[in-house]
């Protein structure tokens, strides 16, 4: 129970309140107030625009790349380091965190160098015809690299948290080690799986600094919506920029439902498993 006085606990809540609002609710309104500046025909035209939906295209195309191989990648990690202990276990999970602490600018200039038409593997790449840098698979590799922590980070306490008996005793009972995933593991981390998913997507349909290094800035070709945006803003079209980063802000929306939703669902499979553990224990008395 708390003892701080309430008129301590109104000021901490309306202080948490004003600065959401102030660095958070009211950029937001801004962006959707600015795309409809000039009414609804010039924002639906905007967002109809080709280059608009290639950058769109581009955007979705990426993510539905990177998610799920940041998917099988989270799984395996995530077994790996809750399961065994092994020599290089530690610098597995150094690895794993390392997006979050090089910036994404310094990871594309990475792959530039190593895939770049001057970069190391460049020159043995452009004999057999395979172009990196400034096109799709360029776009891919920044966007996996930024985003591939999210699912595993998820996984692992949730993993570590759950231990291997019940694995153990399937495995004990015959059954093989891909139905004891199937039927075992993965029901029982369903949700930190969708979490991480949805956390993955956001971060991937939202990248700007690795996939702007990698990307060349070709419009209609090479830009995704984050990096359509910058170009619209830069060239003065306001109403089409801000009617284009609206896209961006519905996505975040929708990821936040999503994420509070699954919260919400989490939360209550808990509260049924720890009723269900007490009535256990009642009837075994």
């Amino acid at each position: 129970m708390t003892t701080e006085p309430k008129a301590v606990q109104w000021a901490l809540i309306l202080l948490a309140g004003a600065f959401l609002g102030l660095f958070l609710l009211v950029p937001l309104a801004s962006v959707f107030a600015e795309a409809l500046a000039k009414g609804a025909g010039s924002y639906f035209s905007a967002l109809r625009e080709p280059s608009a939906w290639a950058a769109l295209r581009l955007t979705v195309l990426a993510a539905l790349i990177a998610v799920p191989l940041n998917l099988v990648f989270g799984l395996c990690a995530s077994w790996c380091i809750a399961h065994f202990d092994f020599r290089g276990r530690s610098l597995l999970l150094t690895l794993v965190d390392l997006p979050f602490s090089v910036s994404p600018v310094i990871s594309g200039l990475v792959y530039v160098l190593l895939f770049g038409l001057h970069g190391l593997l460049g020159p043995w790449l452009a004999k057999l015809d395979i172009q990196v840098i400034f096109a799709l698979p360029g776009i891919v590799l920044a966007t996996v690299f930024v985003t591939f922590p999210f699912v595993a980070r998820e996984l692992i306490p949730l993993m570590e948290e759950l231990g291997t008996e019940e694995e153990e005793a399937a495995l004990l009972l015959g059954a093989s080690g891909w139905q004891s995933f199937f039927r075992i593991t993965l029901p029982n981390i369903k949700w930190g799986v969708l979490y991480g998913v949805i956390l993955c997507n956001a971060r991937a349909m939202g990248e700007f600094g690795a996939v702007s290094v990698v990307s060349g800035h070709i419009r209609g070709k090479t830009n995704t919506v984050p990096l359509h945006v910058e170009i619209l803003y830069n060239e003065y079209n306001f109403v089409a920029a801000f009617a284009v980063a609206s896209v961006l802000a519905l996505l975040a929306l929708a990821t936040l439902a999503a994420k509070s939703l699954l919260e919400w669902q989490i939360g209550r499979q808990r509260r049924v498993d720890d009723t269900l553990r007490t009535e256990e224990t009642v009837h075994g008395y």
